[in-house]
């Protein structure tokens, strides 16, 4: 049976995207009984401090969302008494030295001694000096850590076979499903890399370069508090983006509140927005708070900011300068602190040269503008994504599988509603399908393509 309580003094957070190294620290703080609680990166170790204390946290030298030393920051000044080191056994500047650090330091030091061994093991068996074994070892069993690799310029990355008819480099099923299980995959006898699903982030699905840069780009930003401007074609996945700067950043367990400027009437927007008090305006029977109250800790989405009225955009841009808001039909100013992300399918400066939006406004929100390419621009992710989209059909029917003339089919079209397009035309396609297991390229109906 265990028990309820928990002896805080003996809690640690370890917070690294090595999972292999996670795993091995664990194990030696567990065997000195200490409560271990894992973090992939430093937003999710604020996430658990928040809901839960801690009596130190274990920081590895790089992480894929926050700065170290930033985030070493921001725990001493929310809980002064927690202890920080580095998992290099290193106690950051200003950190006093904790009552129970040697326990810490002793399981750092085994850790680094059943790498060492296992590095001198590998080294022994296949004649490599100590430190290209060591090197070598650590690549290969640091599977979460990010690596680079190379992409054939201009290539469409489909599942590729080695040659002179030889097993294939995975096993790949007729849609191609075995290219990018959710890492980087390894040839047997090479030292490339193959890429997999290496973006990392919830909800991003792709391998192609033109992702890997989105996904470092929305690492770079989610962090700081700069205020974001989303820009891309209509179903690339804008939303999905901004949820994904929301998840990386400090804000991550605030509200993350959603308004569409286009799908709310111009009389109501400015309500929706700032809020209103009673008997404000004819059917105002009681006062509401706003989208952007709502969103006070947290982040607000505003979606299609391309269609807010130019006498609205006026009082956003206030609000975006000072951080105070003033409901509809009240006097008071309001301080709220909400990090703004906008996005739009329209070109904002060319609206703005026109007259049609507020160049101001728009020089505020683009601080940070991230471009979405569309899928035509990336089609080395087909495969991936119709993976991606078919796994979450298959949670509500019977999992469904691409043929190869299908796949095939799909790498011809030029995508004009970019990925929206490609999940409505996968879910037609299942549908089609009826009860047979793969989808036969008869199954997929495009609108028109641009090779015959």
């Amino acid at each position: 049976m265990v028990s309820a309580s928990i002896d805080l003094d003996k809690s640690v957070v370890l917070v690294s995207a090595d999972a292999a190294l996670r795993q091995r620290l664990h194990a030696s703080l567990s065997g000195l009984r200490w409560d271990v609680r894992e973090a992939r990166g430093g937003a999710e170790a604020m996430e658990m401090l928040d809901r839960r204390s801690s009596g130190a946290v274990l920081l590895d030298h790089w992480l894929p969302d926050l700065e170290v030393m930033e985030l070493a920051g921001q725990i001493r000044t929310m809980y002064p008494a927690m202890e920080v080191l580095r998992i290099d056994g290193e106690m950051l500047e200003g950190e006093a030295k904790g009552p129970r650090r040697h326990e810490l330091l002793h399981a750092l030091r085994e850790t680094q001694r059943a790498s060492s061994r296992a590095s001198s093991a590998v080294a022994d068996a296949t004649g490599w000096g100590s430190d290209l074994a060591a090197a070598r070892w650590r690549a290969s069993n640091e599977g979460d850590s990010p690596q680079p690799f190379r992409m054939e310029s201009g290539a469409i990355r489909k599942p590729r076979v080695r040659e002179s008819g030889s097993r294939p480099m995975e096993e790949v099923d007729a849609a191609g499903r075995g290219a990018g299980r959710g890492r980087i995959q390894r040839r047997e006898g090479s030292g490339e890399a193959e890429p997999g699903f290496s973006t990392a982030i919830s909800g991003l699905v792709g391998s192609s370069a033109e992702m890997q840069e989105l996904a470092r780009t929305i690492r770079l930003v989610a962090p700081r508090s700069a205020t974001v401007l989303i820009e891309g074609e209509t179903g690339t996945g804008k939303e999905v983006v901004a949820r994904a700067v929301h998840s990386l950043s400090t804000r991550s367990s605030k509200p993350f509140v959603v308004l569409n400027c286009a799908a709310i009437p111009e009389a109501l927007l400015e309500a929706e927005l700032f809020g209103h008090a009673r008997g404000a305006f004819t059917g105002a029977v009681q006062s509401r708070t706003g989208r952007i109250e709502a969103a006070h800790g947290g982040t607000l989405l505003l979606d299609e900011i391309g269609e807010m009225p130019l006498g609205l955009q006026a009082k956003m841009l206030r609000f975006l300068e000072n951080g105070e808001l003033q409901r509809v039909g009240e006097n008071e100013l309001v301080n709220v602190d909400v990090r703004v992300i906008a996005s739009t399918h329209r070109p904002l400066e060319r609206l703005a040269e026109e007259g049609s939006f507020r160049l101001d406004l728009y020089h505020r929100l683009a601080v940070f503008p991230i471009d979405i390419p569309p899928l035509r621009d990336r089609m080395a992710d087909i495969a991936e994504l119709s993976e991606h989209f078919l796994a979450l059909l298959g949670r509500r029917s019977p999992r469904k599988t691409l043929s190869a003339a299908a796949l095939d089919k799909l790498y011809l079209h030029d995508w004009p509603g970019n990925v929206r397009e490609l999940a409505h035309v996968l879910e037609r396609a299942s549908i089609l399908a009826e009860d047979a297991p793969v989808i036969g390229a008869e199954e997929i109906r495009l609108r028109r393509s641009r090779k015959s």
